[in-house]
């Protein structure tokens, strides 16, 4: 394990691995980490597999983790961090609002969730606090959060299909790749629009965006 290295005025640096696919990204992020004198980057990672990679090679105290990169995501990075190292501490950075991300994200251990517009001071704060062990909420996550625990949870089966819908998949083609009837598909696509509020495919792929449930595909 790697040794920690004092800040000025003895404390220890708060160690930290980056995890960002936008190495524009990352150079902010190391810039500002580096600029506190508690705090130290010790290693950066591109992707989901090499920021789990990361932290078992440093052990670091605090990881910023992206939300959507590629091979893993930074849900899937969290969890394989978390089933390696229970003690992990792990803020989830992302670009997205919705309830379901913000959901995910906590269900899966992250200690907090920023925003990448979040203030410099907020960020930092929150690396403090998510490293002293305290579960960092903002009013916006906190909101995002109480909705995506108070919705009505989809199935796996109804997950699959709303990805198909919003893939732009008739009922019959959605049928063919999931190996069921048409009618079959009808009856959860009836129950995923109740669950959902929508009247119909296209108010369901509108909601599914806003609320992290299905992403478009970055190019």
């Amino acid at each position: 394990m790697m040794k920690k290295e004092n800040k000025p005025g003895g404390g220890k640096q708060i160690r930290i691995v980056l995890a960002d696919d936008h190495p524009v990204v990352r150079e902010g992020l190391a810039a500002l980490i580096q600029s506190q004198p508690d705090m130290k980057v010790v290693s950066e990672a591109a992707n989901g597999v090499q920021v789990v990679q990361q932290y078992l090679l440093h052990r670091p105290d605090v990881v910023l983790l992206d939300l959507r990169m590629p091979e893993m995501s930074g849900i899937e990075a969290t969890r394989a961090i978390l089933e390696r190292d229970p003690s992990a501490v792990i803020i989830m950075l992302s670009t997205y609002k919705g309830d379901e991300d913000v959901y995910q994200s906590f269900k899966a251990g992250a200690k907090a969730y920023l925003l990448k517009d979040c203030r410099r001071e907020e960020l930092v704060n929150s690396v403090r606090a998510a490293h002293r062990g305290q579960t960092d909420v903002s009013l916006l996550v906190s909101t995002q959060l109480a909705a995506g625990i108070m919705h009505d949870r989809l199935t796996q089966r109804e997950n699959e299909i709303l990805k198909l819908v919003v893939a732009g998949k008739s009922n019959k083609e959605i049928g063919a790749v999931l190996d069921v009837t048409e009618g079959t598909v009808k009856v959860h696509m009836s129950h995923m629009f109740r669950k959902l509020g929508a009247n119909g495919r296209t108010e369901a792929i509108r909601i599914a965006l806003e609320r992290g449930l299905v992403h478009l595909p970055t190019l």
